[in-house]
């Protein structure tokens, strides 16, 4: 079994360093738009003491490019209420039978054996992971395991207000909640459904409730919802949100076409003609996002760069599908059964091989958008996401 990464004591030695650094230090001049000089040597600090205080990490969650993967999703469910564009066709999908999705037992087995080797992170995803009955089960028993130090979840927030309270007590810890319209008429086209206001009563269930930030994904496509952005960005001046707009992705059904997509940098320069003074925030380690912040305002926006501008060098995350499938690249279509060998009878020892020569075999980068676009993959209701 591998070392911890990094002990929770150092951890919380560090962050305790940060705050006192920033609250103590002066305020330096800096051009708007990038992080200030103290936040990024101290950000840099960090960095260095954590290679050098870091234990060995699992050889079997470590690729060829040296990435140690310590974030795992699990898709509880491909089952979904609602039926968004860009994740699900109009037509639907065929659905795995139940006896082949994996059981509870089985994603906790699975869990529990990724913690031990070093995974710190797990994030519940779906289909829509609170349409499971035993979702506040499962993340109780996660809490439980030694070592796994966030329980995330992404939600299209439906069921949210109504569940969140449970889920808190259970040791659930950081919330996504899928919203890409703020227009309640637009919201029924984009999710072929009804439910506007649930997901915004489970925002403010989930603010209510001391999450912070609570993280709102929003994908953009261009002539549906591009037009909103500035709308989006405003939700940040009262409330703790971090507003992640993301690239829109090519997966099975979804229609995805070059021109919708709105990238990064187009939908920073539109935000920066409403607020020059938009500042970049210091990115951490295997971050995904790209951070910025209106200087005053109490949450923040980011970009997920999937397409445009890739962070597939710093990647540390690996897939975990309902049916049991490892996926080690969410772009990729290569996938290995967990389901089938645990089913088998196969010990710790021969599942820890499987999985490292999965990992063993990722790919440095993804294909690129185009070549994405031509690929056979899962739509990403069966992925997880």
């Amino acid at each position: 079994m591998a070392a911890r990464p990094v002990s929770r004591m150092l951890q919380r030695v560090l962050r305790s360093s940060v705050r006192s650094c920033n609250s103590g230090a002066p305020v330096t001049q800096h051009r708007p738009g990038e992080p200030s000089q103290t936040a990024v040597e101290e950000l840099s600090r960090r960095r260095q003491f954590l290679r050098e205080h870091a234990a060995p990490f699992s050889a079997f969650l470590t690729d060829s490019f040296g990435r140690q993967h310590s974030y795992l999703r699990i898709s509880l469910t491909e089952k979904c209420n609602l039926r968004c564009q860009y994740c699900m066709p109009e037509e639907g999908v065929p659905l795995t039978p139940k006896a082949d999705l994996l059981t509870t037992e089985e994603i906790l087995t699975l869990a529990r054996l990724f913690v031990k080797e070093g995974v710190d992170k797990i994030r519940l995803t779906g289909g829509e992971p609170l349409i499971r009955p035993d979702v506040v089960d499962i993340v109780a028993q996660l809490h439980r395991l030694e070592g796994l130090r966030t329980i995330g979840i992404t939600t299209n927030g439906i069921s949210l207000a109504r569940l969140l309270p449970q889920l808190q007590k259970a040791g659930l810890s950081a919330i996504n909640i899928s919203l890409d319209t703020l227009v309640p008429a637009k919201f029924e086209f984009i999710v072929r459904r009804k439910g506007f206001h649930k997901v915004m009563e489970g925002i403010h269930k989930a603010i209510e409730l001391g999450y912070s930030p609570v993280k709102v994904n929003c994908v953009v496509m261009r002539g549906l919802n591009e037009d909103e952005l500035l709308d989006f960005v405003a939700l940040t001046e009262g409330l703790p949100l971090d507003v992640r707009f993301i690239e829109y992705m090519p997966f099975d059904g979804n229609k995805w076409n070059f021109k919708k997509m709105v990238s990064y940098k187009e939908m920073l320069d539109t935000l920066r003609q409403q607020w020059p003074e938009l500042e970049k925030l210091p990115e951490e380690e295997s971050s995904t996002a790209k951070a910025f912040k209106v200087p005053g305002f109490r949450g923040q926006v980011s970009f997920i760069t999937s397409m445009s501008e890739h962070f597939c060098g710093t990647c540390n995350r690996l897939r975990i599908t309902a049916d049991g499938n490892l996926k080690v690249c969410l772009f990729g279509n290569s996938e290995v059964s967990l389901r089938d060998h645990l089913r088998a009878g196969a010990s710790e020892e021969e599942l820890l091989q499987i999985i490292g020569a999965s990992v063993g075999r990722k790919k440095r980068q993804h294909a690129g958008m185009f070549s994405i676009a031509q690929m056979k993959n899962r739509p990403m209701i069966l992925i997880g996401g």
